[in-house]
């Protein structure tokens, strides 16, 4: 399905260097931000104590929230779990506070907002479980990336495996750098979204990428300039359909899904249109200089040649 075709191939390949360029300082100022002001780690890295409330009737979150943030605490995570009138509070630790300290002062505010709230339990989630955490998150992004970089190897070739993980860990990086700079915070729901941008962003430079080989196969006396700048323009229509429903959701999720949803859906937009962009400037120039040909790619004698213009070039019956 296409919602439009264009007729001419866009010259992406002639401007790579100056959006590489760009990307290259824009990633630079997020490995700097990392380093300089490094992450806002949640409760769920840094420790602190953990709260679980129960109400006769359905929790107001939003009122619980606003009595918890009236008592000064900040970086506190609220949110229903299993039921809606069952509410967990991650408090992040405070020095000279006992965890009985936190629990007594937030459970008095909620008392006195709603007599009707009962305490299930509370109890003090160390850092080294934070640490344990973090270390279990960088092992699942390693594994991420080399799953990718084999998969890839295996399907294409070892030029568009390195050129795919340098675009992805990009994206990655520059979402990393988003939060450092603004101290948003960095919690495991985020993380969870980092990962699932790896698969996203991966899947559009397979897709660019299956359609280089396609043309290859077609177009034997095109370049490979020409042949990367026809792929990237004859998937636009699809990009543009693809990403833009996804997009769509992600964008209700990060304005209607409540501070719950609010970073995770924040991280998921900036790695999709980061994604976007590395797919096509990053992830087919650096394969183009990394210097794919069509031997890498195709086996036996090839197709007869076909006109790129011609709509119904490679269409079978």
């Amino acid at each position: 399905m296409e919602f439009f075709k264009i007729r001419r191939d866009i010259p992406f390949m002639r401007h790579a260097l100056i959006f590489n360029g760009i990307s290259f300082a824009t990633f630079a100022l997020a490995v700097f931000f990392l380093f300089s002001r490094g992450l806002h780690l949640s409760v769920e890295f840094t420790g602190g104590t953990l709260m679980e409330v129960n109400y006769a009737q359905a929790a107001d979150v939003e009122k619980i929230r606003t009595t918890v943030a009236g008592l000064g605490l900040t970086d506190v995570q609220i949110q229903n779990f299993g039921t809606s009138r069952d509410v967990m509070i991650r408090l992040p630790a405070q020095k000279g506070v006992s965890t009985s300290q936190q629990s007594d002062k937030v459970l008095a505010a909620l008392k006195t907002a709603n007599s009707d709230v009962v305490l299930r339990r509370t109890e003090f989630v160390g850092p080294q479980v934070g640490e344990e955490l973090a270390q279990d998150g960088l092992k699942a992004l390693a594994m991420v990336v080399f799953g990718i970089m084999v998969y890839l190897a295996f399907r294409f070739e070892w030029k568009y495996a390195v050129a795919a993980i340098i675009a992805n860990l990009h994206d990655v990086v520059i979402i990393l750098g988003f939060f450092a700079f603004f101290q948003w915070e960095f919690s495991l729901a985020v993380l969870a979204a980092v990962l699932a941008v790896l698969g996203y962003s991966v899947n559009e430079s397979v897709v660019i990428f299956d359609r280089i080989r396609e043309n290859f196969r077609r177009y034997r006396k095109m370049n490979t300039v020409g042949i990367i700048d026809n792929a990237i323009t004859s998937t636009i229509s699809r990009t543009i359909i693809t990403h833009g429903s996804t997009q769509i959701m992600v964008l209700s999720m990060l304005l209607f899904g409540g501070p719950t949803l609010f970073y995770f859906a924040l991280a998921l937009t900036i790695g999709i249109l980061f994604g976007i962009y590395s797919s096509v400037f990053v992830a087919a120039a650096i394969a183009m200089w990394l210097g794919i040909k069509r031997e890498d790619l195709i086996k036996g004698p090839p197709k007869k040649e076909e006109d790129p213009n011609d709509p119904n070039a490679g269409a079978t019956v």
